[in-house]
């Protein structure tokens, strides 16, 4: 069995930012799981006429986030924060009415 610290994840190319990505990613699947257990969910039919969970309406929103950031990059480039809170609004918009 390896010895966990003293595995080099340089190859990773891990920045801080990486990191909170997928803490943010982690963190947010958590309370997934615990609002599903809390609160059983029931399918909703939202504006695109389709039967949704909190699951689907949560992967469509971080679907969107994606493409709303590579746009970004490659329309406005810069800052990607402007990016983070459009998607925070989409994602809202997501959770609202699909």
């Amino acid at each position: 069995m390896p010895d966990f610290a003293t595995i080099n994840l340089a190859w990773m190319a891990w920045t801080p930012q990486t990191g909170l990505f997928f803490g943010a990613l982690l963190a947010l699947l958590f309370v997934m799981t615990m609002f599903a257990l809390r609160r059983p969910e029931v399918e909703r039919i939202g504006v695109l006429g389709i039967p949704t969970t909190r699951g689907d309406r949560l992967f469509l929103s971080l679907l969107g986030a994606a493409f709303i950031h590579l746009g970004w990059l490659g329309l406005a480039g810069g800052e990607l924060w402007w990016a983070s809170l459009l998607s925070l609004a989409y994602a809202a918009l997501v959770f609202r009415f699909v």
